[in-house]
């Protein structure tokens, strides 16, 4: 099971995975990997609330395990 929300939250705003790699800078397999609840840097789980439209402060709404 993912330790995060990402892909639920990207669907609701119906934005692909190419999107949300383009609005955070990353890699498609970076999104992917992440998406699959593989650990990331605090800066790339910044970069993706971001992208995603979610205030910092919320991010225990997307990254579970955090």
């Amino acid at each position: 099971m993912p330790k995060n929300k990402i892909q639920e939250w990207r669907k609701k705003l119906l934005i692909s995975r190419s999107e949300l790699a383009r609005k955070t800078g990353l890699s498609v397999v970076t999104i992917a990997r992440v998406e699959k609840g593989e650990p990331c840097r605090l800066d790339t789980q910044k970069k993706i609330l971001m992208a995603l439209g979610i205030d910092i402060k919320d991010k225990n709404k997307v990254f579970l395990d955090d």
